[in-house]
């Protein structure tokens, strides 16, 4: 009997039993999808966190506070970060195009009988630069507001949209913490951030921030949550990391072999960071679902097996006029590829389903790995022929005489 009429013969005797092939089929569908739909999942997330990135600004870098092993090991960053330290990256950096220093909290923001609990930022004119934001209405900070401590707001879309509806902030009052403060500006849409809305925040004076809502609370200047900088161009980025590290270095009083108590980031570097978590987030799921593949294996070899039982009479019968062991071997053979074949093939239609969807009702930028699929069906096929192999030997093996007089 040649190949092809092992395989038509295997194929009709999956299609008879159609319950228990879809049924021995399950395990391999689910071990496939979930490898497609995670590894699509995985590079979505890794799209979202670049755009996100670039969002923040081109050549942007951050003057975060805390050494690198504090930054590891707690959430509560150390205050090591002043305004001075901005001024001076101003004046000194030569690389440094723009500077931004910030100090943010979480404050109830109050307009008549609305209020919420929403990001607080204090910034100074730079910030739309350096984080490339545009004012759609009304006006930003002026460096004259910062001189003069002014009671001045400028809000995010998201945030003007809950607190007034339909009616125009600019020129009434919101309450910051039960200080008033005039409504001179409202923010383009930004979008979110590793989490955080953008557009859900107020901007105001840092000074004012400093002095009436979050205090001074440090003998060696105001101090500030973090610096964004931005860089003349992309290839000053790493010489401005180098003159800025060198500069706080010097301010900070740290000796030689002593660590940082701040730290400079660049874009790149975050990117970087956030892809080798996901990277390992992805594998680590691709894997975990890849068990499914193995479960299936165990599961056609056991169904394969029950099979070979069943079907003694009609191994007996076909070894009897003359069918070889090696005929008997390849039905049960082919048989076993089929249903990992084919279950691999479903999986991937409804891993790929899966991605899709998670892509139209998510703002994952989700796409279909051809890699992925690739491994997924080539692996569930091998792992069917893997586990096929026992119940054909036992079925290729049995004496005809033996098998006969089971009837």
């Amino acid at each position: 009997m040649n190949l092809a009429d092992s395989a038509k013969m295997a194929t009709a005797t999956l299609v008879t039993n159609r319950l228990r092939s879809l049924l021995t089929m399950l395990g391999i569908i689910i071990g496939n999808a979930s490898v497609i739909a995670m590894v699509g999942i995985g590079q979505g997330a890794q799209r979202l966190a670049a755009e996100q990135f670039e969002s923040l600004g081109p050549n942007v870098l951050f003057v975060i506070p805390g050494s690198r092993s504090t930054r590891r090991t707690t959430t509560n960053l150390p205050n090591t970060l002043v305004l001075e330290d901005a001024e001076a990256i101003a004046a000194q950096v030569p690389t440094v195009l723009a500077v931004a220093p910030q100090i943010n909290g979480r404050y109830l923001i109050t307009y008549r009988n609305r209020n919420t609990f929403t990001q607080t930022q204090g910034v100074t004119p730079e910030f739309l630069v350096v984080r490339s934001f545009d004012v759609a209405q009304g006006r930003f900070l002026t460096r004259a507001d910062l001189e003069r401590n002014n009671r001045v707001a400028v809000l995010g879309p998201d945030l003007a949209r809950r607190l007034f509806d339909q009616q125009n902030p600019i020129g009434r009052q919101v309450r910051i913490s039960n200080i008033s403060f005039d409504v001179i500006g409202i923010t383009e849409p930004k979008g979110s951030f590793l989490g955080t809305n953008q557009d859900d925040a107020v901007y105001i004076p840092l000074t004012t921030m400093a002095n009436r809502i979050a205090g001074r609370t440090s003998p060696y200047g105001t101090q500030i949550s973090f610096i964004s900088i931005a860089a003349r161009d992309r290839d000053s980025i790493r010489a401005a990391q180098f003159q800025i590290t060198n500069l706080l270095r010097l301010r900070h009083q740290i000796s030689k072999g002593k660590e940082d108590d701040f730290g400079v980031e660049s874009q790149r570097d975050a990117l970087q960071t956030v892809n080798t978590v996901t990277n390992g987030l992805t594998i680590l799921l691709a894997a975990t679902s890849a068990i499914s593949l193995v479960v299936g294996g165990i599961g056609i070899m056991n169904i394969m097996l029950v099979s070979v039982t069943e079907r003694t009479q009609e191994i007996g019968l076909r070894k009897a006029i003359g069918a070889s062991e090696h005929d008997i071997l390849t039905q049960f053979m082919i048989e076993s590829v089929i249903l990992a074949v084919a279950g691999g093939l479903v999986g991937t239609l409804v891993g790929a389903s899966g991605v899709i969807l998670i892509g139209l009702v998510s703002p994952l930028q989700t796409s279909i790995s051809p890699i992925a699929v690739a491994v997924a069906v080539s692996v569930s096929g091998g792992i069917g022929l893997f586990f096929g192999v026992i119940p054909a030997r036992r079925a290729a093996q049995l004496d005809p005489i033996v098998a006969l007089r089971s009837v």
